[in-house]
C-alpha cells in the first residue's frame, strides 16, 4: 500500500488491530482463510537509467511496476510497463524502459539490476512492508480443531518473523557490497518527489478503498490504526533512528 504500513505495522493491524477479521470477511468470499507467512520489508524505490531530480522528472517514464503505486506514477505522467521480473533487466538494456522497481538489494542484485540501470533510488513509497500469505481452503481450515489451529497460525507467524530478518540481513549484506563497489549511485529521492507521491497516494489509496461497503470498511480499519500507529513510530522507532545516527 503506498506509504502504508512497515512490516512490524502491517502485522500489528493484521493481529491485534482487526485486521485478520476483516481480512477473514474479504477472503472469505472465495472460500480461503488467510495468513501472514512472509515480509519482504521495506522495499526501495527502483532502478533508473537517469537521475530524477523532481515530480516532473516521471512524465513520459517508462516504468515497470504493478499495483496502486501503478497509479500514482501514471497520475505523474509515467508510462506505466507491467512485465514479469524476467523481463526487466533486457527491458532496461535495450531502453525499453527507463526504471523498475523490484524488491531490495538482496534480490536486485541477485537478478543483476545493477548491471542494468545506474541509479538506484529510495525509499520505496509504493511497498514500505511487502506481506504475502498463505491461503487454506476454508473447509478444510475448519476441520481442524482449534489446538491444530493454533499451530498453524503460530507457524505462520514465525515465518513472517524469521522472512523478515532474512531478507533485513541479506539487504543490508547487499547494499554494502553495492556501496563498496561504486558502480551504482544510491539516491534518495527529492523531497519534492516525495511529497508528490504523498499527496497522490492519499487519493488513489481512499478511491481504493471505496469500491463497496467491505472496501470502505476494511479502509476505514486501515487509516484509523495507521494515524493511530504512525504517532507510535515517529516517537518510538523514528526518534530512537535519528538519533543513533547523532553519534
Amino acid at each position: 500500500m503506498p506509504f502504508g504500513f512497515t512490516a512490524d505495522e502491517l502485522f500489528a493491524w493484521v493481529q491485534y488491530g482487526g485486521g485478520q477479521e476483516l481480512w477473514d470477511s474479504l477472503s472469505g468470499q472465495f472460500n480461503v482463510k488467510p495468513l501472514l507467512c512472509l515480509n519482504s520489508g521495506t522495499q526501495m524505490g527502483g532502478w533508473f537509467t537517469r537521475e530524477i531530480t523532481s515530480p516532473e522528472g516521471f512524465k513520459g517514464l517508462r516504468y515497470r511496476m504493478p499495483g496502486l503505486g501503478a497509479e500514482v506514477l501514471r497520475r505523474l505522467g509515467a508510462i506505466v510497463v507491467i512485465l514479469p521480473g524476467t523481463e526487466i533487466v533486457p527491458a532496461l538494456k535495450s531502453g525499453a524502459i527507463d526504471a523498475s522497481e523490484w524488491v531490495g538489494p538482496w534480490l536486485d542484485t541477485a537478478m543483476g539490476l545493477h548491471k542494468a540501470a545506474r541509479y538506484y533510488y529510495y525509499p520505496g513509497f509504493h511497498e514500505p512492508g511487502t506481506g504475502s500469505a498463505v491461503g487454506i481452503n476454508k473447509s478444510v481450515w475448519e476441520s481442524f480443531d482449534a489446538s491444530d489451529r493454533r499451530v498453524i497460525e503460530a507457524v505462520a507467524a514465525c515465518e513472517y518473523a524469521r522472512s523478515l530478518a532474512e531478507f533485513n540481513a541479506n539487504n543490508a549484506l547487499s547494499l554494502r557490497k553495492l556501496r563498496d563497489e561504486g558502480a551504482v549511485k544510491i539516491l534518495k529521492f527529492d523531497d519534492s518527489v516525495l511529497i508528490a507521491f504523498l499527496a497522490i497516494s492519499k487519493d488513489v489509496v481512499a478511491e481504493a478503498g471505496s469500491g463497496d461497503e467491505l472496501s470502505t470498511k476494511i479502509y476505514a480499519s486501515y487509516a484509523q490504526f495507521r494515524a493511530s500507529i504512525m504517532d507510535w513510530s515517529d516517537i518510538a522507532e523514528r526518534a530512537f533512528l535519528n538519533a543513533r545516527r547523532l553519534a
